[in-house]
């Protein structure tokens, strides 16, 4: 997805001290802040849903797991606190596949999916977590104290390739639905399991009234930010249902109203057929 604009303030770049200082400050705060007015972007560190107790309490020996989104009914998901590796074991010395990161790609604290939690082999708690990288679907472990908090949303979004049409659930029950437009043949909506990371205000054109970033990421790496793959509006409603994009999920602006106010940041996403 290109770059939607935000505010020049999110612009330029932080030293990373102050970075933390900044996001740790925010999460501080997020128990207290009310949910934004009708219009207002939405930042995922603003309204994260309801805080849940750290699940991770039940575990008691090394090997001990649980599972802590089923990416249906109850999804949990976090902010980075630290720069930190992100393993393909849950241990110091497995691989880094990559590091967390305070920021999407458009300057909105970055999300991660927290899928199970586990004990390492001394003790030590670990999350794996979704990773929002190329390739699609990956997913990595990371120490539990370089999370925040866990949120949860007990929404999923389902976008079936096939159908051209996506549907909204919340505690398993239909509460949205629209037909979309998806990718041409040549540059598909990739398939599989993702979820949202940002909301922005769309430009009243290409991206309509609302972009939601997820994430997947396009088979067209040399998009603004890399190919983001958007949920977003359109100033061409009479192209929906089709295929007349380059990866993104193209909805009509009054349908993207709705879904803004029925779909949090952190909401898993499965692309099907």
């Amino acid at each position: 997805m290109a770059r939607a604009r935000v505010s020049a303030g999110r612009q330029g770049s932080q030293r990373a001290g102050q970075i933390a200082t900044t996001l740790l400050a925010a999460l501080a705060a997020v128990a207290v802040m009310p949910a934004p007015a009708m219009g207002q972007i939405v930042d995922p560190a603003a309204v994260p849903g309801p805080a849940v107790l750290d699940p991770m309490g039940a575990l008691t020996e090394p090997g001990d797991a649980v599972r802590l989104s089923d990416e249906q009914k109850v999804s949990r998901w976090a902010h980075a606190t630290d720069v930190h590796p992100i393993r393909a074991q849950a241990s110091t010395s497995a691989r880094t596949i990559t590091r967390l990161r305070y920021f999407t790609e458009d300057r909105l604290p970055e999300v991660y999916l927290v899928l199970e939690g586990k004990l390492g082999a001394a003790g030590d708690p670990w999350l794996r977590i979704r990773i929002p990288m190329r390739p699609n679907g990956r997913t990595g472990w990371v120490p539990a104290d370089t999370l925040s908090q866990l949120y949860v949303v007990r929404t999923k979004l389902l976008v079936d390739r096939t159908r051209k049409r996506a549907t909204l659930y919340k505690d398993g029950r239909t509460v949205w639905q629209a037909p979309v437009g998806i990718g041409k043949i040549g540059t598909p909506t990739p398939r599989g399991n993702f979820y949202v990371r940002e909301l922005l205000k769309g430009d009243g054109r290409v991206y309509g009234t609302w972009a939601f970033g997820t994430s997947a990421y396009s088979s067209i790496s040399d998009w603004p930010n890399g190919g983001v793959v958007g949920i977003h509006g359109t100033n061409q409603p009479q192209l929906i249902p089709g295929r007349p994009s380059a990866g993104c999920v193209r909805v009509r602006n009054a349908k993207i109203n709705q879904l803004k106010r029925l779909m949090p940041i952190g909401t898993p996403v499965e692309v099907v057929r």
